[in-house]
């Protein structure tokens, strides 16, 4: 754990000069709190001596004996003049440090959540699929969300509170015994009594809290499908279904809660009980001693240092509390502390080789024994015994049912995951010797979600190439056939994407996402069933613009439709992870079972009309 908690700690980075001077300001702020009770006790004396004396005699009744220093029961009392300004400076001190204290707290806990979320953030641009499928982007949310502001509280309170605390326990403790003497061991002697309590207390909250983690997590995919998925919810009226799973989620973790705050709702009671037990058997002790010594000149207790002993003991079962509160917190920061170095100390599972290829030179692609699964302790392998050799420029179709392993195989390509044995190489080289940005600039994909981000046209199609100009990016949209998608918007390309492309249909965004991997210019072209929110013509309109315009440019298909693929050099036919068959459309027609089935079913020459 102390592993994980340097590892948070690193992110402080340009704060850390705040979280080193906060702890300065509290520590002032602990000893001038400590100091002001004593000083008061010897102020409340000189007024008890001078009211005293001045019954008797008179000998204090004027400006100037403020100035006089006073022998009082044996010990010598400051001017009272100056204890007034002393403790008028003292509060002020006290006042000034607390403020200092708390602003640069704050500065250093707001820095180190601003870059914890900046580290997580870009630590997640370098995980693979494999990372993501991993963690869960849910859980993902949350971590960089509630996490983070768990952990940005603990270190405001770890470089304030928990410094401030127990200084001021230790300073009352001392304070205590120069003013009472003996009388300050009555409340060392609460201590372990309340400290039995609140460890009790802090362990059974901590068994709670570590559970309602996870019910955040649920909680967050709960609402990322509700509105990722709103249009089916809407179209299925199931608004009331969602309301209910939502709720569940909610009450369980308020419940959690519930239970958690009712335990440590038992700290007040605990404290207060032990502060009016103190008091009790400080006043009555206290007493009896004044009275036994009451017209005797011997040093003893007088009232205003019972008086200042009640505060001392105040501060001592107080900053316990405080103490304990700060733990509870600091239990709950620990679980978030773990999410997020967890997420900081994953390892990408796909990482640049040591002297990477900068080159792609052609579309060649050859698969060599590959076997892949998602997981190494998986049973069962995804793909299985893949060989294959395509030619740069070829037109390949993938024809499949699902889950037979088609977007596994075209995934391997461009090394979204890597294979579990032999290998996949493009151009002749394996492709984890090259560099990543290297090859996915010369493998474009098109994956099957179609995501286009909130900004403009120009801004999405610039993905693909962010110098790309006008003239380019018309050019791609020809060829993707999203032209009049472009013209017939008011503002052309600068006309507004919003989140998710939600102002787009789905052919729309399907052949802005072609036209923006086009830009690319890669070497290789892979649709993940790209075409298939566009209509026959279209999808045949764009298979010629790709053969037509980029010729050279390897392209894969991957299809539900016969019709998008018929003309493909090769069509590959797979089928349980496995490739069934690999040939033109007329041989696939003369020899291949699954592939005539799909055909007459498409064409309705196998089956009932």
């Amino acid at each position: 754990m102390l592993k994980k908690i340097n590892l948070i700690l690193q992110n402080v980075k340009q704060y850390k000069k705040y979280a080193i001077i906060t702890p300065i300001f509290m520590a002032g702020e602990a000893f001038i709190e400590c100091s002001l009770p004593f000083i008061i006790s010897m102020f409340n004396n000189g007024i008890q001596y001078a009211s005293a004396t001045d019954n008797i005699n008179n000998e204090l009744n004027s400006f100037d004996d403020l100035f006089k220093v006073i022998t009082y029961r044996g010990e010598t009392i400051p001017p009272l003049f100056w204890l007034i300004i002393g403790m008028i400076v003292l509060a002020f001190l006290s006042l000034l440090c607390g403020v200092l204290g708390g602003r640069f707290a704050a500065k250093a806990s707001c820095g180190l959540g601003a870059n914890l979320r900046e580290a997580l953030y870009k630590k997640i641009q370098t995980f693979s699929f494999g990372n993501i499928d991993h963690f869960h982007s849910s859980s993902l949310v949350t971590r960089m969300t509630t996490d983070v502001n768990n952990v940005q509280m603990a270190f405001q309170m770890l470089i304030r509170i928990v410094v401030r605390a127990p200084l001021l326990f230790i300073f009352s403790a001392i304070m205590a015994f120069i003013t009472g003497g003996q009388m300050a061991w009555l409340f060392i002697l609460l201590i372990p009594i309340i400290a039995l309590g609140l460890f009790l207390i802090v362990k059974f909250a901590m068994k709670i809290f570590t559970r309602v983690f996870k019910r955040y997590d649920k909680l967050n995919e709960s609402v990322q499908e509700n509105v990722s998925g709103i249009r089916v919810v809407k179209s299925y009226v199931r608004e009331e279904f969602e309301k209910d799973k939502f709720n569940q989620a909610s009450d369980s973790m308020a419940l959690d809660f519930i239970k958690a705050e009712k335990i440590v709702a038992l700290n007040n009671p605990l404290m207060n009980t032990a502060i009016h037990l103190s008091n009790i058997l400080l006043l009555s002790i206290g007493s009896y001693v004044i009275y036994l010594n009451v017209g005797k000149e011997v040093q003893g207790l007088t009232i205003p240092e019972i008086s200042a002993l009640i505060t001392y003991g105040i501060q001592i079962l107080s900053s316990l509390m405080i103490i304990s509160m700060i733990m509870v917190m600091l239990v709950m920061s620990l679980q978030s502390i773990r999410r997020v170095a967890e997420v900081l100390e994953e390892e990408p599972l796909i990482t640049n080789p040591e002297n990477p290829i900068y080159e792609v030179e052609n579309g060649d692609i050859c698969f060599n024994n590959v076997n892949f699964k998602y997981k190494e302790t998986a049973e069962k392998n995804t793909l299985e015994n893949i060989n294959l050799n395509i030619k740069s420029g070829q037109f390949i179709g993938v024809l499949g049912s699902t889950g037979s392993g088609k977007t596994s195989l075209i995934n391997l390509i461009s090394r979204l995951y890597d294979v579990s044995e032999g290998s996949v190489t493009v151009a002749g080289k394996d492709v984890r010797s090259y560099d990543l940005k290297t090859l996915r600039d010369n493998v474009a994909v098109v994956l099957q979600k179609n995501v286009l981000f909130s900004g403009t046209i120009a801004s999405n199609l610039r993905w693909g190439n962010k110098e790309a100009t006008e003239d380019e990016m018309m050019a791609a949209c020809r060829i993707a056939q999203a032209e009049n998608t472009v013209l017939n918007k008011p503002e052309k390309l600068d006309s507004v994407v919003e989140q998710g492309g939600s102002n787009f249909s789905g052919g729309q965004k399907q052949r802005l996402c072609i036209a923006r991997a086009i830009l690319k210019k890669p070497k290789i072209l892979i649709l993940d069933d790209s075409t298939s929110a566009v209509d026959t013509k279209t999808d045949r309109l764009i298979r010629k613009g790709l053969k037509e315009d980029l010729p050279q440019m390897t392209k894969i298909v991957i299809a539900q439709r016969i019709s998008s693929i018929e003309d493909a050099d090769q069509i590959i036919i797979m089928d349980d992870g496995k490739i069934n068959a690999v040939g033109t459309h007329e041989e696939l027609l003369k020899t291949n079972l699954i592939y005539q089935e799909v055909y007459n079913t498409q064409t309705r020459k196998g089956g009932d009309q």
